[in-house]
């Protein structure tokens, strides 16, 4: 039976637009504020990455519950309620003070906007696509865009603030301030434009493809329970992990990385020591090429959500998947020795972008696929876990790599050794038997 529609289905792909646009404010430009944060506070490169650290553990955590309580409630309160937390805790940022406790950004940043950030993200991504069975790739690409595209404004819009004398003037918090108040609207007009499909439904004139002549019958979907009792769940989550790990490590780093390398070539270039260039024009003009390379990357990372949705829906996942897996392992191996030349690092950083966006279109259409519709918030939920523990893991190493050794070189070759791990599991991978009816 085709239900009775109770919104245009174009709604719930507008939520999932503004609630991962929210996310993408609160994750993925956090790389533009480890300077600003190091020089206000004194703080150290691993302090200011802990907190990024624990903001991806929080929000990935976070997922699971969200899902769970979307399948059981519908995404509307889950989402309303993770926007108002989100908001508040990236608003509150802004109020820490010279000389405060350290914990306070953890606790501000990391755990209560983490927090609500992980409530808004999930839900959408289970709910769009039930409203477009004819085009489940495309809509979970669609529903996750806003993730690149909150993170290509915010680089350069925070870095702008930043160094706006008559707002930051160096100093990172109003960034925080503003912002906040977008994201707490922003989340809630999200949460209200989700809603389940009535049972049953499906588009006018859309009737599901008839299975192909000697194709095994179609199956009921997996419960939570059945789907967590299989390999290749499991072997999805390790190559999340994998391409994760490596991805957010890029993000949480992209800027410092660019900045420090290229400073030091100019450095090197005018006969002077790294530090007589602090505070100078031409150190802003660095601090601002940084923040392109970062852009290129989220704008690469936007772009893709959308485009390989489309080519999955007719390629199938497993291809886009091994061929951005290959590519990133190589983009990553060559990350550190582009770091001194703009124009490099930011095809690199394209690259990059673009093969880690892939993921957050391919794994949860993957998962919607091998184990069907009815427990998508949950198992998706739990599969995206993979993703806040790896960039716990992963930005905690960056940032002790940067103190020991002054460079991210290590940090990036032990991200390409993971993301060729995870070429290995999708190419073990293989669907799971239907269950019967």
């Amino acid at each position: 039976m085709k239900g009775r529609e109770i919104m245009p289905r174009w709604v719930p792909l507008l939520g999932g637009l503004l609630g991962s646009t929210t996310c993408g404010l609160l994750l993925y430009a956090f790389s533009v504020f480890i300077k600003p944060l190091m020089g206000q506070f004194g703080w150290t490169a691993t302090q200011v990455g802990l907190a990024y650290a624990i903001v991806v553990l929080v929000f990935g955590l976070m997922t699971f519950p969200a899902g769970k309580l979307s399948d059981k409630f519908g995404p509307r309160p889950v989402v309303v309620i993770g926007g108002a937390i989100v908001g508040i805790g990236f608003y509150m940022v802004s109020t820490i003070k010279s000389g405060a406790d350290l914990r306070l950004l953890y606790l501000y940043y990391g755990l209560i906007a983490g927090f609500g950030g992980g409530l808004v993200y999930l839900p959408p991504i289970a709910t769009a696509p039930k409203w477009w069975p004819d085009r489940r790739a495309l809509a979970t690409g669609l529903a996750v865009v806003g993730l690149g595209l909150g993170s290509f404004i915010m680089g350069p819009l925070a870095t702008s603030m930043i160094n706006n004398p008559a707002i930051g003037n160096g100093s990172a918090l109003p960034v925080f301030k503003y912002v906040g108040m977008a994201m707490f609207v922003m989340a809630i007009i999200a949460g209200l434009c989700l809603s389940n499909p009535p049972a049953g439904y499906k588009p006018a004139g859309w009737n599901p493809p008839a299975p192909k002549e000697g194709a095994p019958k179609v199956g009921r979907d997996y419960t939570f329970g059945e789907t967590i009792r299989t390999a290749p769940f499991w072997m999805l989550y390790f190559a999340y992990f994998c391409g994760s790990f490596a991805g957010l490590m890029v993000i949480g780093v992209m800027a410092a990385h660019g900045i420090n390398e290229m400073t030091k070539e100019l450095a090197a270039s005018m006969g002077v020591a790294v530090s007589a260039l602090k505070g100078t024009p031409e150190a802003k003009a660095i601090a601002m090429q940084a923040a392109i390379a970062t852009s290129c990357l989220n704008g690469a990372n936007a772009l893709v959500r959308i485009l390989i949705g489309a080519v999955a829906d007719k390629t199938g996942t497993r291809i886009c998947f091994l061929v951005t897996f290959v590519l990133q392992v190589v983009a990553m191996l060559v990350l550190f020795p582009v770091g001194k030349t703009l124009f490099l690092l930011c095809v690199v950083a394209i690259i990059i972008g673009w093969n880690y966006g892939a993921m957050f279109t391919l794994f949860p259409a993957t998962c919607l696929q091998y184990f069907g519709p009815t427990a998508q918030g949950s198992n998706y939920g739990l599969l995206f876990t993979s993703w806040g523990i790896a960039g716990f893991i992963s930005n905690l190493l960056a940032g002790r790599m940067f103190d020991m050794f002054g460079t991210y070189m290590m940090s990036f070759t032990i991200g390409a050794v993971f993301v060729a791990a995870g070429v290995i599991a999708l190419v073990m991978t293989k669907p799971p038997a239907r269950i019967s009816a």
